[in-house]
């Protein structure tokens, strides 16, 4: 029987050197990487979203980086959709494609297909949205804790976008945005083998501590300045550029701005980890990792 190509996902909490594996893995295996960080998608958005350098890139080839813009709607099923036909591309070439990031639920449409969902009266969508723009996002948490409570633990509450999705559908069936959840079974074409990096909080929250005081020296107060005019778009609704908007809106000063982003990134990353550590299927290392190790782990799963 002819063996399947093979996809490298590489995962983890944000700031942990997912990037670095990825490329020496990339080198190692002379192959290519597919980013699947939802967060860099958008070409206008590079410090605050730590899009790969350019030295980075020109150490290997990757797909989805800055590919879109802040005013194109890309959802997870497009992500999916272009992932999957890039790689039966892709695959023609290479016998192993990495794929790498922190964007769970992209991850997770490519290698197991995307849940089925109810549809939505755009009505629905329309009014919390402008629920969201009258009353900010407090009422909608609540909302969504009381109709989906499974959901809600799980969800970034800190997002718009998926508060009002998962809304939206509660709304709409009568029924938890949760109870639609993993009812698919999806056959590849590939064979998927998953990475996990991982290391102690306090490491893990160093190194996000010190990535933010880096994008700020950067230029991130004057990146984020720059989208001012187009702060309510659903990609902006993020951390890094929430909490400068409210700056730059007098509700806080530069200093808590930041703190306010160390904060939220370090909540993002602990979100991340209980994501991918329900994935029974992650092999995980300890950051640092050398590359030698991944090697032999793939190698003894490849023969």
């Amino acid at each position: 029987m002819k063996r399947k190509p093979l996809l490298i996902a590489v995962v983890g909490p944000t700031a942990i050197g997912k990037t670095a594996l990825a490329i020496q893995l990339a080198k190692h295996f002379k192959t290519v990487i597919i980013s699947a960080d939802s967060r860099q998608f958008y070409k206008e958005m590079s410090i605050g979203t730590a899009v790969p350098s350019q030295e980075e890139l020109a150490e290997a080839t990757h797909y989805f980086i800055q590919h879109k813009s802040i005013h194109d709607s890309y959802s997870v099923g497009d992500f999916e959709r272009d992932t999957l036909g890039l790689l039966d591309t892709l695959f023609l070439e290479h016998k192993v494609v990495i794929m790498v990031g922190g964007s769970g639920m992209y991850v997770d449409a490519v290698v197991n297909g995307m849940d089925t969902f109810p549809e939505v009266d755009p009505k629905i969508r329309e009014f919390l949205n402008k629920q969201l723009a009258d009353h900010g996002i407090e009422g909608l948490q609540k909302q969504l804790s009381e109709l989906d409570p499974v959901h809600f633990q799980k969800v970034d509450i800190h997002n718009p976008q998926r508060v009002i999705r998962a809304l939206e559908v509660c709304l709409a069936s009568g029924q938890p945005y949760s109870s639609f959840l993993n009812k698919h079974t999806t056959t590849r074409a590939f064979d998927t083998l998953y990475m996990g990096l991982e290391a102690p909080r306090e490491v893990v929250y160093d190194r996000i501590n010190t990535r933010v005081d880096v994008m700020i020296q950067s230029g991130l107060v004057e990146e984020v300045k720059s989208l001012l005019p187009y702060r309510n778009t659903n990609a902006l609704q993020t951390v890094g550029y929430r909490e400068l908007f409210a700056y730059f809106n007098e509700q806080s000063s530069l200093e808590e701005a930041i703190e306010e982003i160390k904060k939220n990134t370090r909540r993002f990353a602990k979100r991340q980890f209980t994501w991918f550590k329900r994935n029974p299927q992650i092999q995980w290392f300890s950051y640092p990792v050398q590359l030698d190790e991944v090697t032999s782990y793939l190698k003894e799963r490849m023969s």
